[in-house]
């Protein structure tokens, strides 16, 4: 009953004689606890019966004391306490033996067996228990999750760490990972010739949106591979750029990660525009945005490498207001509420309720955040600190 039923299922894959014949014992828990348990009393009793015998004929009546006394200690610690501990330890080491022999002796005591389970089965049903309805074994996101961190050595840490953020996806959706419009860069076909090709080479991106006027007003996506194909003698070619745009792809802002992931890869895109319910262009999210969600950024260290998140010397750090809050959680092992805005900038004006005419500390938490910047109604830079908390 100690064998861990997900290794047994393991092992009948591997074709393990021992893991099928526990299998077919654990199949009908209540015959295989009713077979061992009437071996026992049958032992048990006739082991009591013989020693209190014995004992009357050597000490008389005091022998039923003596013989109750000393075959309790027995029973307790050779025939209970010590194998049961054991095969609790090693239930592997002690259940796929033991199957050679209780096995074939279901078979045998199968008729004693089966009339006990019957008048067993008869008193649950009595108590309001059905016993043929077992637990489910299905094994929750929740309850995965703890098995991930608990495998230990089992499962390199690396390892666990992309399990448990292929369980977050569920929780997460595009607008949290999700470029803002405003830090989108892209090609206006408004614009001249030479301001589209300098947009092109600026741009560290391997696909651009391209729009007319306003970024609510996209086009297609051009592929930075397609660059020769637009580029002729005179320079840039329109039509040629209008023509080797892809599709552009909307996706609502509330889509899950996971379901994103697999429309990413059933669709066959690799960039999606996001909009809100009024079909307002809300930012850009790639591909390789949800694997970084999964994998890890593709950097060694965030905080050192994206210019958005600056450590000081006193312990604090000095944040770009436009720095989603995942993104600081991620950075510092922080915990910054999610709920709400998706940017420091809007968790900190939601908190404010109001924009400050100038530098503004709050508390949130364990966090302190103050104000260094604030541009055009959108905070540009925090410094922010974590307080230890006091201990009670």
């Amino acid at each position: 009953m100690s064998l861990n039923r997900y290794r047994l299922k393991h092992l009948l894959k591997s074709d393990h004689r021992g893991a099928k014949r526990a299998s077919k014992l654990l199949d009908r828990p209540d015959s295989l606890i009713g077979l061992i348990l009437i071996g026992n009393n049958l032992v048990n009793i006739m082991a009591s019966a013989i020693a209190t015998v014995i004992a009357i004929r050597l000490w008389g009546d005091a022998g039923i004391l003596v013989a109750t006394v000393v075959l309790t200690l027995v029973i307790l610690i050779f025939s209970e306490i010590t194998p049961k501990t054991i095969a609790a330890m090693h239930p592997e080491t002690i259940a796929f033996p033991a199957s050679w022999v209780l096995l074939p002796l279901l078979k045998v005591m199968y008729p004693v067996v089966w009339l006990v389970s019957r008048v067993t089965n008869a008193l649950l049903r009595v108590c309001g228990f059905d016993p043929d309805k077992q637990d489910d074994e299905h094994v929750t996101a929740e309850e995965l999750r703890t098995i991930v961190t608990d495998a230990g050595k089992l499962i390199p840490t690396r390892h666990r760490g992309m399990l448990l953020n292929i369980l977050d996806l569920e929780g997460v959706t595009v607008d949290d990972i999700m470029v803002p419009r405003n830090e989108v860069d892209g090609i206006d076909l408004d614009d001249s010739n030479g301001e589209i090709l300098s947009a092109i080479q600026q741009s560290s991106h391997t696909r651009l949106p391209v729009w007319r006027d306003d970024i609510n007003n996209i086009v297609g996506v051009l592929h930075m591979r397609h660059i020769s194909l637009i580029l002729d003698s005179q320079g840039l070619d329109r039509a040629a750029l209008e023509r080797e745009m892809e599709e552009t792809y909307f996706i609502p802002e509330s889509t899950p990660l996971h379901t994103q992931l697999l429309n990413f890869q059933q669709k066959k895109h690799r960039l999606a525009v996001v909009v809100d319910e009024y079909g307002e262009v809300m930012g850009l999210v790639a591909l390789e945005d949800i694997l970084e969600e999964i994998v890890g950024d593709f950097t060694s260290n965030l905080a050192e490498t994206v210019g958005n998140i600056y450590p000081q010397r006193d312990g604090s750090f000095v944040i770009s207001g436009t720095a989603t809050v995942r993104e600081v959680n991620k950075s510092l092992k922080w915990q910054l509420p999610t709920d709400g805005p998706k940017t420091l900038s809007g968790l900190l004006l939601e908190h404010l309720e109001s924009f400050p005419d100038g530098n503004t500390g709050l508390a949130i938490g364990p966090y302190r955040l103050e104000i260094l910047e604030l541009r055009s109604n959108v905070v540009q830079a925090v410094k922010a600190s974590r307080v230890a908390e006091e201990s009670s």
